[in-house]
């Protein structure tokens, strides 16, 4: 089975994206439904972190405000909160990757926003970086419920920024050229990845341009 990481800053269109490889048949793996499930009621986080972090667990599942709360209180307290909930995800990526080889699904998508960030791209066959112009970018996000400008910038601030994640990719899928491109694009991408023989090629990444002084 071939494993592809895809990544992409917010409001690039990665759920869009994901559904795009769907369509082809690929098991479609997402890393933020994967830890609200393990916040939600009967989720596997849920007892453990409610021991770590006393109060935030509301009615049997996760109150994430809360828990966002408490983790603006204590510089510590994200890495104790990592501790908790990264083996548990790898554990149901892991799970539900094997479940896919033995039903003979050929492609899988694992949908991880952090992937560069946190050394994923190492661990998957290659990488796909969904992008759009910056204009498209902004516009999207600044339509969503209760997004401002502000929140929207200290968003970016913590993410690789796009021209880096494209400077690092194997294929990208600019979605700020309409759905009909951005499909021609998985389809060419999924077609390539699934060719009889394929590998990942070795690339030489270009060094990354000088700060300006």
């Amino acid at each position: 089975m071939i494993l592809l990481g895809l990544t992409g800053s917010i409001g690039m269109g990665k759920s869009t994206t994901t559904a795009m490889f769907a369509a082809h048949g690929a098991l479609v793996w997402n890393a933020d439904d994967a830890v609200h499930a393990l916040y939600a009621k009967g989720g596997a986080a849920v007892e453990p972190i409610g021991q770590a972090f006393p109060g935030v667990v509301v009615d049997g599942a996760v109150d994430r405000t809360l828990l966002a709360g408490t983790l603006g209180r204590d510089d510590t307290a994200f890495k104790r909160l990592e501790a908790i909930v990264h083996p548990l995800v790898a554990a149901g990526r892991l799970a539900d990757l094997e479940a896919g080889r033995a039903a003979g699904v050929k492609l899988a998508v694992l949908d991880i926003p952090l992937l560069f960030e946190t050394g994923g791209d190492r661990a998957v066959d290659a990488v796909v970086v969904v992008s759009a112009d910056p204009s498209t970018q902004r516009r999207r996000v600044l339509d969503r419920p209760g997004m401002t400008g502000e929140r929207f910038e200290a968003i970016l601030a913590r993410q690789t920024p796009d021209a880096e994640k494209r400077r690092r990719a194997d294929f990208v899928v600019d979605t700020g050229r309409g759905l009909d491109v951005a499909r021609a694009r998985v389809a060419e991408i999924v077609g390539i990845v699934l060719a009889p023989g394929w590998k990942r090629p070795v690339r030489t990444l270009p060094e990354a341009p000088e700060a300006p002084h």
